[in-house]
């Protein structure tokens, strides 16, 4: 029992370090940084080239690595990126984490190449030194974990309570307003915050290779399994933060010392107990407090004073600012056109790819309407997928139902799981909400999708295409087809009265609940059609691989669906239908047509760069929406706008009388200015000036 415990403290000893990076750079800046398992990484496998590879001893390499490369990762990380996020939306900011997350990955493979590495060495010198202590084996780098975690915590306390330096940390925490009318410069504090945050994470990095070896996924689920300790902690307290990952490490290895090693049960328990762990805490502080939201207690009146309220514009659809309205509605119709017009284009091999694209298409509509309409910061959308897609397997293989009616029942078993998860984090803040569902498709991918009666021993289940839709190219427009049918459904969704409520609740909850706009009907409305179409979603995926496989829903890939999204704009279903496809077409494209095309030119790129590429490509654009929040569709559709703008002087029309023009013919023949030709759309000739709504009628369209 004691060595499980030591065994254990081993374990916790990292994730009381990954706790306290984030919590400092939680507590001092506001962000939750999603990428710190991953910048961990990265210095852990710099570390193992220094020291391995090229021979460097340890001090000179783990000196290299934590005082040198560490802080100026993090000075360039603020200056680079995360200076634009503070009065970002929390959507945005765990975004552009995600996105820095997807984008360490190839880089160290561009770096430092694929190998997969399983083991590598720590602090220790080689041969490691081992000590028998109460009975119990603990080897050098056990030794100096645990001292690690001591000096942090007690250094840490030192700096914060007697050095002005901790002062200033510790009154930016409280108001960053009043800090800076007190003659401190907030941003130098927080780059130093960050300087300190990512030595953290190459200390973590750095000791937790030896215990889980070298690879970038294990290094983000590290990453998750803190966040147990973030959220006991409320985000805010380190003591409390340090307690609970040592608690964990330990709570994981006296399971395995007590529970059967061989058992399915236990495979699937241990590596979920730090989601157990959150899942206790956040029951906790709800029956506690009545509420969780981790907006609690920040800044003085100050700074609740000079932020901005309300929901962030979070990449509106395609708009042109009313200049040309009409694009509005013809834009997407046309680009939806040219999709299906390429299905009758693309040659046999690239078809399978287009299916693939679309069915992944109508999956991130349910981003769509869960965060772009719903405005909440759900990470499980993708276990909804497997969900869908399991079901559908079920319904069409095992009791022989319709394929197309056993998708439709998967998209309900999925509605049904949604309703419950939105129930359950309506008293949660976005950025708990973020955890929670985190936590929910991890527990899902581990306990439920690995059960035999659904995996198969990892085969998973066969399934057939409808008769109609056994071609690539019938499939193609089958999917075009479902991606259509709820785009439709999603526009008319915003034109309504209930569309107009939800992006009130979006916006600001309190102002709605003093409209008298029920929060939890429309919370719990979005959150069921949500998690349908993505297990509609899921399921036209498992119909186009012809096979259902849980292996095919991993968590970590939703995040990367999320963070591609919303690089597109996570309110535009257009953006989604060029997403899909650029996602899905990119890595095919990259392997086969761009390195003939390169070397024509006379141009020689390694193929792990050929192969990084697109994944480098997205992992940037989720990182410069820190800049441009709005996403790159709604950021072209500005581009266009401004060239239109140029050409034929053209004047923006007020958004209600713009809105009257479309919707109310009251306000006579035409509410927009058309300008050369022979006469606009409308009918009116040239010159003639728009027709302005009086303020009676003005008044009463935005009544109606």
């Amino acid at each position: 029992m004691l060595q499980a415990v030591i065994v254990g403290l081993v374990l916790g000893s990292i994730y009381a370090l990954a706790a306290s990076g984030l919590v400092i750079t939680y507590v001092s800046t506001g962000v939750l940084n999603f990428a710190f398992g991953a910048l961990a990484f990265f210095v852990a496998r710099t570390y193992y080239w220094m020291h391995v590879e090229k021979g460097w001893g340890v001090l000179l390499s783990a000196g290299l690595c934590l005082f040198v490369l560490s802080p100026l990762m993090g000075l360039l990380l603020y200056l680079c990126i995360f200076r634009f996020l503070r009065l970002s939306s929390q959507l945005i900011k765990v975004v552009v984490t995600i996105g820095l997350s997807v984008l360490v990955a190839p880089i160290v493979a561009i770096l430092y190449g694929q190998a997969e590495l399983f083991s590598a060495p720590g602090l220790s010198p080689d041969p490691i030194p081992v000590y028998h202590v109460l009975g119990t084996t603990v080897d050098l780098n056990n030794v100096i974990t645990y001292a690690c975690v001591i000096a942090i915590v007690v250094v840490g306390a030192i700096v914060l309570r007697f050095t002005d330096a901790g002062l200033c940390v510790r009154a930016m925490v409280d108001s960053e307003a009043m800090t800076s009318l007190s003659g401190s410069n907030p941003s130098r504090i927080a780059a130093g915050v960050w300087v300190i945050a990512m030595f953290l994470a190459g200390l973590c990095g750095i000791l937790a290779a030896p215990v889980i070896g070298l690879d970038a996924g294990k290094f983000t689920l590290l990453t998750a399994g803190a966040f147990a300790a973030v959220i006991a902690a409320r985000l805010r307290s380190l003591p409390i933060a340090v307690f609970i990952g040592l608690l964990l490490g330990v709570a994981g290895s006296v399971a395995i010392y007590y529970l059967p090693t061989d058992s399915e049960f236990t495979a699937g328990l241990l590596p979920s107990i730090p989601f157990i762990f959150i899942v206790v805490s956040l029951v906790y502080n709800v029956l506690r407090s009545g509420r969780v939201n981790e907006e609690e207690g920040v800044g003085g009146a100050l700074d609740r004073a000079i932020t901005p309220h309300g929901g962030s514009r979070l990449a509106a659809s395609v708009n042109v600012d009313n200049v040309y309205p009409r694009l509005n509605f013809w834009f997407p119709v046309a680009l939806f056109g040219v999709f299906v017009g390429l299905v009758f284009l693309f040659h046999p091999f690239w078809l399978g790819q287009f299916g693939r694209a679309a069915a992944l298409a109508v999956l991130f509509l349910s981003f769509t309407l869960v965060t772009g309409e719903g405005g909440m910061l759900w990470l499980c959308e993708i276990a909804f997928a497997g969900v869908g897609a399991l079901a559908t397997a079920q319904f069409a293989t095992v009791h022989g139902w319709p394929i197309l009616l056993a998708i439709f029942m998967g998209g309900l078993c999925a509605a049904a799981i949604g309703v419950v998860i939105g129930l359950l984090t309506i008293r949660l803040g976005n950025l708990y909400i973020a955890l929670v569902t985190l936590t929910f498709a991890l527990l899902m991918e581990r306990l439920v999708f690995t059960l035999h009666v659904f995996a198969q021993n990892g085969t998973g289940y066969a399934l057939t295409r409808p008769s109609f839709a056994h071609s690539e190219t019938a499939f193609a427009l089958l999917a075009l087809g479902v991606f259509a049918i709820f785009s439709i459904l999603i526009v008319n969704l915003r034109r309504s009265t209930t569309g107009l409520a939800l992006n009130a609740v979006r916006w600001s909850e309190p102002a709605s609940r003093t409209m008298g706009l029920s929060v939890l009907q429309m919370k719990l409305l979005v959150s069921g059609l949500a998690a349908f179409v993505a297990g509609v979603g899921g399921g036209l995926f498992a119909m186009q691989e012809n096979q259902a496989v849980p292996a095919d829903y991993v968590t970590l890939a939703g995040l990367v669906w999320l963070a591609v999204l919303v690089t597109f704009g996570v309110r535009s279903n257009i953006a989604a239908l060029l997403a899909a496809f650029i996602f899905t077409m990119s890595p095919t494209f990259n392997s086969t047509i761009l390195p003939d095309w390169l070397d024509s030119l006379g141009i020689h790129i390694s193929d792990t760069l050929l192969t990084v590429l697109p994944v480098i490509g997205f992992g940037v654009g989720a990182i410069l929406l820190a800049k441009n929040p709005e996403g790159t569709v709604h950021m072209q559709a500005m581009s266009f706008q401004r060239w239109l703008q140029k050409r034929t002087g053209a004047r923006a029309v007020p958004a209600a009388t713009a809105f009257a023009g479309r919707h109310d013919p009251r306000l006579g023949e035409s509410a927009y200015a058309e300008h050369g030709g022979d006469g606009g759309p409308d009918g009116r000739p040239d010159g003639e000036p728009q027709v302005a709504a009086t303020e009676a009628d003005a008044a009463e369209v935005r009544r109606t």
